[in-house]
């Protein structure tokens, strides 16, 4: 089969290099586009030099979003053109949705949160949608999605960190002492779609964390504000260039996050993680509340533990988790191509290094 993969955000590089490397097992033909916004061209190119770029950064304010979405999708259809594809796949990249339904493509596509309002688009538009076993039910049916969903048990982030070994350079390539309390903060996704408020709490508890003594604080921003942080709070450690984000999670004492999947991931390699996302909270992130593998610290009055956590502390991942994923990929691709698929056997989990490979801002 000849499969589009477009990665149109930073986490999706990480998310699709096991399916990227199941694909080419399995002998199919893949055509990779990525939008040039935030770390995810820079990410992408670090794995795949023959990533085609198309698009460029979001701006702010819904209508320039949607004038900047209606000119991917018309750019990324003219790139699809004549080229035979089988089948369209991302997680949740609106405008390739919409430019392989233009061109009769059929569509499969991943999501894990309920409250992305363009899911009302992509959802309708998609042959098949694969969402985590905790995503709602009746989100299912208000996007029209309830009777062509698949789901997975657990997490995406469980795709990628399936076998997981944290690689220890990255804490002298930042300069911190593991003697000290290290802490990760990651800043709201602010002028994204699904995340519209002003999110003041994140600052507060930064502030609280940073001030403590033995602290040494790395703040992975997500576009070009690094300057603003390092003006806002001096003593944080702000990396110019990509780093690690899930080594240094893994290693990290705590981690306190505004978003989502970087939280998920601290939460699921066993690191204290606290959130204090200012939007609709996802069920997926419920759920790691309610199996107290992440901290709720959203509301004023509770702060977090700030200490060395234990030496032993840390949890694997089991392999057998990525197997179960991308078993539920291939029957999403085997529904909406028509294709009876054989699996080829289980791909090794690609080596953990270099660790440039898997680096995030």
């Amino acid at each position: 089969m000849r499969i589009w993969v477009d990665l149109s955000n930073s986490p999706h590089v990480a998310l699709f290099g096991p399916i990227l490397e199941h694909l080419a097992a399995q002998g199919d033909d893949v055509l990779l586009s990525a939008r040039d916004h935030a770390q995810t061209l820079g990410l992408a190119q670090s794995r795949w030099p023959h990533v085609v770029v198309v698009g460029g950064p979001s701006p702010a304010g819904r209508a320039a979003k949607a004038a900047t979405i209606a000119r991917r999708t018309a750019a990324l259809a003219r790139f699809a053109a004549g080229r035979r594809i089988d089948v369209a796949l991302s997680h949740g990249s609106y405008a390739q949705i919409a430019a392989a339904r233009s061109l009769g493509i059929p569509v499969l596509t991943m999501m894990d949160y309920e409250f992305q309002p363009a899911n009302h688009l992509s959802f309708r538009l998609a042959q098949r949608v694969i969402v985590p076993e905790a995503f709602p039910e009746a989100a299912l049916r208000q996007f029209g999605a309830a009777h062509k969903t698949i789901r997975y048990a657990g997490y995406k982030e469980e795709l990628y960190l399936a076998g997981f070994e944290p690689d220890a350079a990255v804490i002298s390539d930042l300069g911190l002492d593991p003697a000290n309390v290290i802490v990760v903060l990651r800043p709201p996704p602010d002028g994204s779609l699904y995340h519209r408020e002003q999110n003041l709490r994140f600052e507060e508890v930064a502030r609280g964390v940073v001030s403590a003594p033995g602290v040494q604080a790395v703040l992975l921003t997500r576009t070009a504000d690094r300057a603003i942080w390092s003006e806002r709070m001096p003593q944080l450690i702000v990396p110019d260039a990509p780093v690690d984000g899930p080594s240094l999670v893994a290693l990290a004492d705590l981690t306190i996050g505004a978003g989502g999947t970087m939280n998920r991931e601290s939460a699921l390699l066993g690191t204290p993680t606290y959130t204090v996302f200012g939007g609709r909270l996802a069920a997926v992130d419920a759920a790691l509340i309610a199996e107290g593998r992440l901290i709720d610290l959203r509301h004023d009055g509770a702060e977090p533990v700030v200490g060395k956590k234990p030496a032993r502390a840390g949890a694997c991942i089991p392999a057998a988790r990525r197997e179960e994923i991308l078993e539920v990929v291939e029957r999403g691709l085997a529904a909406v191509s028509g294709r009876r698929r054989v699996r080829a056997a289980a791909v090794p989990a690609r080596p953990r290094r270099p660790a440039s490979a898997r680096r995030r801002a």
